[in-house]
């Protein structure tokens, strides 16, 4: 009780502020709390508030984790009186934060877009995988790629790195190949050209960078599978190439290990250095095509995503307008639509009348006549007529970015090559 008691009154003198300062804010979630709000959590000799106990709990199990993110994320504009709700409870309902009675997960405001304090990374194939960091999926092998669609131009490392590897293998890949299929010819012109077993170190030589360097990557994901038990196509290809390379090592450095059986008609072992070099650079090959439709899918979401307004003219309730960024706008604003303007998120007019292209996302070449009590539909474009309107859904809710949603969605379902 003593403890409990100091706690209080610590944190009571910790967060008691001017009334106009800004009020504390949930270093898990971004969301604005009262200052005096049951969940609190005291680190290093401050008293950090949260919006939930779920939040506490994360808090305190890892603090360094939110801590660095809380300094630089945004907070939530979560207007006062909002609803909230819970993201699998829909029914749930209550005027403040708090938990959800059903599930236990954090409640969250209604038509405020909810705040990315990082990003986090899933697997195309699994969609269960899920951490905060790029990667590899321990089940199949394949690189993590963002959860979330943002506009920003991101550069694709693995793209690059399964690019460079490709050119590599394929330049010495193509003459190992054509080394052991001229020889094929009636007399053997390249043994006969070359004194001894030269040839062979030649396919030694052409073969241990890819198999080595070129192929690394797939060695990598093949003991990830052995180590999470999850066998993949990944440890196929690793135990192939490997033993591939490793027994014609063996047959050129110690052909004497090998019974009479393994020879052939001319005394020697039978390599086997084209046909690992020649596996690599077939699934090299592959794996770039696919990640290069992968690049080209994300880069048409980008575009379409890029089609939405940055900011939105707001009409406070005092009557002053300003221009605020996109994810400031909640459910219930009025905001102002100039000529011209892209129409800022999904809503429906109150004032005014004009001509509204929705060409984009109905693909109709006439733009639709707008009144009161009419429906608009964000990132579609404002003709010669002011308007003003309500927003009704914003950030995740819009149908733009639900038709975003839904082809990362189907592109991650694909299957991969």
């Amino acid at each position: 009780m003593t403890h409990d008691h100091q706690d209080h009154a610590h944190a009571h003198a910790c967060c008691h502020v001017h009334p106009d300062a800004a009020p504390p804010r949930d270093p898990v979630c971004g969301m604005t709390v009262a200052a005096d709000g049951p969940h609190h959590y005291e680190h290093e000799g401050r008293t950090y508030r949260f919006c939930c106990a779920r939040c506490r709990e994360k808090f305190a199990a890892e603090p360094s984790r939110y801590l660095g993110e809380a300094a630089s994320a945004p907070a939530r504009a979560v207007p006062p009186g909002a609803v909230f709700t819970c993201p699998m409870h829909p029914e749930v309902e209550q005027r403040g934060p708090g938990d959800c009675p059903k599930c236990g997960m954090a409640l969250e405001a209604k038509g405020v877009p909810a705040l990315a304090t990082r990003t986090e990374w899933t697997c195309p194939m699994h969609p269960e995988v899920v951490q905060d960091g790029p990667g590899d999926c321990p089940k199949c092998g394949m690189a993590l790629e963002p959860r979330a669609v943002t506009v920003e131009e991101e550069d694709n490392p693995e793209l690059r790195d399964m690019t460079r590897r490709l050119w590599f293998s394929a330049a010495l890949s193509l003459p190992l190949v054509a080394l052991v299929m001229i020889d094929m010819v009636p007399g053997a012109p390249i043994s006969s050209a070359l004194p001894g077993r030269a040839r062979v170190f030649i396919e030694l030589a052409l073969a241990t960078p890819v198999c080595l360097w070129s192929a690394w990557p797939f060695y990598v994901r093949a003991v990830r599978s052995v180590q999470h038990r999850s066998l993949n196509m990944f440890t196929l290809i690793g135990l192939g190439v490997l033993v591939a390379y490793v027994y014609s090592l063996i047959a050129t450095l110690a052909p004497g290990v090998f019974p009479e059986s393994f020879r052939g008609h001319g005394g020697e072992v039978a390599v086997y250095y084209e046909a690992a070099g020649t596996i690599v650079t077939l699934i090299l090959v592959g794996q770039v095509l696919e990640l290069r439709a992968r690049s080209k899918t994300g880069a048409a979401l980008k575009q379409l995503l890029g089609m939405a307004a940055k900011t939105a003219r707001l009409i406070r309730a005092d009557g002053r307008e300003e221009d605020v960024p996109l994810d400031q706008v909640a459910v219930g604003d009025r905001l102002r639509v100039r000529p011209g303007e892209k129409i800022p998120v999904d809503g429906e007019v109150l004032e005014g009348a004009s001509h509204v292209d929705e060409s984009m996302v109905t693909g109709e070449p006439i733009p639709s006549e707008k009144a009161p009590g009419d429906a608009v539909i964000g990132a579609t474009i404002n003709g010669t007529g002011a308007l003003v309107m309500r927003a009704e859904r914003v950030g995740a809710e819009t149908l733009l970015s639900r038709i975003v949603t839904m082809v990362a969605e189907a592109q991650r379902s694909r299957a991969p090559i």
